[in-house]
């Protein structure tokens, strides 16, 4: 019966999309469902970007796309091809962390750790678009990213660290 429904759909229609993930380019086999998150996870050994609530409402598998944050579990592979993705994974420069990455560590903004890349590269775009946030700018950014374990105020804290020690290591 399901080889039945199978064929009534139709075929499933392979393609290859090209992506750039932390720098260097890969070509994936997908289908027309395929999504950007299993594909980190799967394909790419990525396992940082987590899968939270499979609804994109979360924020536990956020990566930069193009330097936006997208939710990666209801982000199509195809959706992205030719577009440069960015992972928790991709943050660190020759084997320093990124600055947020170490105020998360510095100021104990985790807990359970299971949000946090997703905070942190939702952090990182707002640090680019805006390197000296305010408060209400940190929160009203961040909303979309759930800690289940609350320690939201040790991420402000954590993401106003880190706009202070990049703006004093550009002085």
């Amino acid at each position: 019966m399901s080889a039945r429904k199978s064929a009534e759909a139709g075929p499933i229609v392979q393609s290859t999309a090209e992506i750039e993930v932390n720098g260097v380019s890969y070509q994936i086999e997908s289908g027309r469902n395929r999504r950007l998150l299993s594909v980190l996870r799967e394909d790419l050994g990525l396992t940082g970007s987590r899968y939270g609530c499979g609804e994109g409402e979360c924020g536990a598998c956020t990566v930069l796309v193009d330097g936006v944050p997208r939710r990666s579990c209801i982000t199509y592979l195809n959706a992205v091809s030719g577009r440069s993705i960015v992972t928790i994974e991709g943050l660190e420069r020759d084997g320093e962390l990124h600055p947020l990455q170490q105020a998360f560590l510095d100021k104990e903004a985790l807990q359970c750790g299971y949000c946090t890349s997703g905070m942190i590269v939702t952090g990182v775009a707002l640090l680019e678009r805006n390197p000296n946030p305010s408060e209400t700018e940190i929160i009203r950014h961040m909303q979309g990213n759930i800690c289940r374990c609350g320690t939201y105020r040790r991420i402000v804290a954590a993401i106003t660290a880190a706009a202070a020690k990049v703006a004093e290591d550009q002085a």
